[in-house]
């Protein structure tokens, strides 16, 4: 028994070193010189350097991390402005029509992004959106919307009926029993809602290369300035990619206690 406790607890490491060994693979590499990160095997032992770090930065990063900012906050704050309200309707105040309505939320995500993209361009042109960050804010919005509406949904269905309607019996306002009886009780879900919101909207590529240019990049569009036909520079990719990746990880890390008790709160019925 002992043995096999042993030879479980191995095997789990090893599983998820094979699954964190890219990520420390980056990191490594994003402190090598450019030379090193080519060495055929590998070199696990060099002198660590900050310059591929300082080359990101000199090529412009900071206006596409504001971009990437500024577009994945306030696309999230309207998924939440705007899915909260329904996701309330259609699970604790459902009315006629409400599982069409349902319907209708799950199959805007069957169209792919890619049969969208020549009317989304030709709509942003004549609006003038075109290369600004508005445009993302829109389709980052409108992209995540049903997802946090079914996610949502599911996580009111938790709130007892019995508190919302003593609530009611005590005279409690729509406002006052969304803001002071539900919201702090679905508060890990809605938490963690907007933490996958965050991340579609932070790692979001294909809207952001076809509609942005020079001013309303974000950072993944700046992450795909470093394939040229010279080939990659590996190792400064490497630290444009960490400098990219913290901010999700650092919102995650502390976000990850909501974010559990959040996703499992409609696990179980």
């Amino acid at each position: 028994m002992r043995l096999g406790r042993i030879s479980l607890t191995a095997f789990t490491w090893l599983v998820a070193i094979l699954f964190v060994f890219p990520l420390i693979w980056m990191v490594l590499t994003a402190f090598k010189q450019e030379a090193d990160a080519y060495t055929d095997p590998p070199r696990l032992f060099f002198t660590p350097t900050l310059d591929q770090f300082a080359g990101v930065f000199e090529r412009g990063f900071l206006p596409y991390l504001a971009n990437s900012g500024f577009v994945t906050v306030v696309s999230t704050l309207a998924v939440l402005v705007l899915g909260i309200p329904a996701a309330y309707a259609l699970s604790l105040a459902p009315v006629k029509g409400t599982k069409n309505a349902l319907g209708f939320f799950l199959s805007t995500k069957m169209l792919p992004i890619v049969a969208a993209i020549i009317p989304l361009y030709v709509i942003s042109q004549n609006v003038q959106l075109l290369d600004n960050v508005w445009a993302l804010i829109i389709l980052y919005t409108a992209m995540n919307l049903p997802l946090a509406v079914w996610m949502m949904r599911s996580f009111f269905l938790e709130v007892p009926k019995e508190m919302i309607e003593a609530a009611r019996v005590d005279g409690a306002t729509l406002p006052t029993l969304l803001s002071r009886i539900v919201l702090p009780v679905v508060a890990p879900g809605i938490a963690a809602t907007a933490l996958i919101c965050v991340i579609f909207s932070w790692t979001e590529f294909f809207y952001a290369i076809n509609l942005t240019a020079a001013r309303a990049g974000t950072v993944p569009v700046f992450l795909s300035g470093f394939i040229t036909s010279e080939g990659l520079y590996w190792a400064q990719l490497s630290a444009a990619a960490l400098l990219a990746s913290l901010p999700v990880m650092i919102v995650g890390w502390i976000a990850q206690n909501h974010l559990v008790r959040g996703l499992s709160m409609g696990a179980v019925k």
